[in-house]
């Protein structure tokens, strides 16, 4: 399970970065259904792989900060991707930075099991 949540996990962050490359690019083709489909379901499937790796692995029993550590990081994520396809010019581009960051410290906080909660 764990080697499957990491396929998606990098697969939505290639999502992510290829959205945003067509929407600076060739933002018309965002508009067809699947790429307005994929990344929720991709995304879900990630979320759910995840979940899944907490309760049987016992995350919760021992020191779980870490996981809140996540969670909190990846609502920011969410934010800053959100608003990364949301703007245009510098803007876009400064929310894009501030959502691989916080790409990077979730992968971190994984690999540590250290938070800041």
């Amino acid at each position: 399970m764990k080697m499957l949540h990491i396929l998606f996990i990098f697969s939505s962050l290639f999502s992510f970065v290829g959205r945003v490359a067509l929407a600076q690019f060739k933002p018309e083709i965002l508009q067809q259904k699947l790429f307005k489909i994929a990344p929720h379901v991709l995304d879900t499937l990630l979320l759910v792989s995840g979940a899944f790796l907490i309760f049987q692995n016992n995350w919760l029993d021992g020191d779980y900060r870490w996981i809140i550590s996540k969670f909190v990081v990846l609502l920011a994520y969410v934010g800053f991707g959100v608003a990364c396809m949301r703007s245009q010019g510098a803007k876009r581009w400064g929310f894009f930075a501030a959502a691989l960051l916080s790409f990077v410290y979730i992968f971190i906080i994984a690999i540590t099991k250290h938070g800041f909660i």
